[in-house]
């Protein structure tokens, strides 16, 4: 089988943009994206994973992979070659338990700007920083995952395995603070990749930036659903007594074996109802997102994850229906059939009734939560344990944006004296 070179086969106006920083205004958080050179590091993260061709077809496409999220390496959207692989029979009998698993690579990249801007109405921040791209948690069910296609690389596979580090963010994050003409509003922190996956425990890119943003009293907030956010409390407790920083942490279920599949290396859900717990005693305000609701899938745990959330001590709470943006649409139907056969035909017949009878509807006004009896109902009960609980409006906390003072530019001499 043979391949075209990495970086030939997007086409001219792709590779345009990728230079020019220049994307569709789908994906804002693409914005922050320069072409630069890179140098690439291996990070061992499973026992026995070995490097791994992931268009080989020696690993047939539709099997299970332990540990990771899809089962495949579809082509992206902007591929002009597509691979095809064929099973002789022998493939399955070969393959088992102890067969090498991809292994996680983690390429460094130099930005040239890391903000991000949004103006999309369905969403409540309008500046964004995302460390990572691509996310080793592997969540099935991620809407990043197309985004992945603007490296050329699969929003399959590739998006969990083939990871891009900016290891220059909080230089840049810096330069970007101190421009001219800088409107401070809040920065969420992981709106497109979780900015705590398992690679920030090596490279340390959101502690970094939240750094920068504790010394300039700049406002932000963080998604995650990853436990690992607790390290940062050095950080995270003196931003909240200045009104800085709110965190959410994401738990879409509280069944331990649904989560092993849906989000393969994503902190359980009962690590991340500690979490909530930790950071709320630490004095942070913390919210609980029930995202994505996945209908006849994991709806049924929508009440007791805000009740344990509650107890845990999260302040507000909010959530969000399953979105199958372009190749994610596929991936997903691949992932029901390995992994909820029977329920396959009935959780894709409940997504297209929220969906104005598609897989997806990118409706701005829709999107979000869907539409039709089944999203009502969802409202409707989401909307009563919220009550029942105390939670107020997840955008109702206002960080304040009054404290601001901007970075020193760095002297292009250095610091003389």
């Amino acid at each position: 089988m043979h391949h075209k070179p990495a970086g030939k086969r997007l086409a001219p106006g792709i590779i345009r943009a990728l230079r020019t920083n220049i994307f569709p205004p789908w994906a804002p958080v693409l914005t922050d994206v320069a072409v630069v050179e890179t140098s690439r590091w291996h990070h061992r993260l499973m026992d026995n994973e070995q490097p791994t061709n992931l268009h080989d077809s020696s690993k047939p496409e539709g099997r299970a992979i332990k540990g990771r999220g899809a089962a495949s390496n579809p082509e992206g959207r902007f591929e002009t070659i597509r691979h095809h692989a064929e099973d002789d029979g022998w493939s399955h009998e070969l393959l088992d338990e102890t067969a090498p698993r991809p292994r996680t690579e983690v390429t460094e990249e130099r930005a040239r700007s890391v903000i991000s801007r949004n103006d999309s109405p369905d969403i409540h921040f309008t500046q964004a920083i995302n460390p990572y791209r691509g996310c080793e948690h592997g969540c099935i069910y991620c809407y990043a995952r197309p985004s992945h296609s603007y490296l050329n690389l699969s929003p399959g596979l590739d998006f969990e395995t083939k990871l891009r580090a900016k290891s220059n963010l909080a230089e840049v994050l810096r330069i970007d603070l101190a421009k001219r003409g800088y409107v401070v509003s809040p920065i969420n922190i992981g709106s497109n990749t979780d900015p705590y996956q398992p690679i920030e425990k090596r490279w340390q890119l959101t502690r970094a930036a939240l750094q920068v943003l504790a010394e300039c009293h700049h406002p932000c907030t963080i998604v995650t659903k990853n436990a690992l956010v607790e390290r940062d409390l050095d950080i995270l407790v003196p931003m909240a007594r200045e009104n800085l920083v709110q965190v959410f942490v994401s738990v879409n279920s509280l069944d331990n074996q649904l989560a092993a599949k849906l989000e393969p290396r994503a902190s359980a859900p009962h690590r991340r109802i500690k979490t909530i717990r930790t950071l709320s005693d630490a004095g942070v305000p913390v919210g609980v997102l029930v995202a994505p609701i996945i209908p006849a899938l994991n709806d049924k745990d929508m009440e007791a994850v805000l009740a344990q959330a509650a107890e845990a001590g999260a302040c507000c709470a909010g959530y969000t229906t399953l979105r199958l943006p372009y190749e994610l649409k596929a991936l997903f139907r691949e992932w029901l059939a390995l992994h909820a056969p029977q329920r396959a035909d009935h959780v894709m017949s409940l997504v297209q009734q929220m969906n104005a009878g598609r897989d997806y509807d990118s409706d701005f006004a829709t999107r979000m939560r869907g539409q039709g009896v089944f999203a009502d109902l969802l409202r409707r009960r989401f909307d009563i344990a919220s009550r029942r609980h105390g939670y107020g409006r997840a955008r109702e906390l206002k960080l304040d944006s009054s404290r601001f003072v901007p970075p020193r530019k760095p002297s292009p001499q250095g610091d003389l004296f």
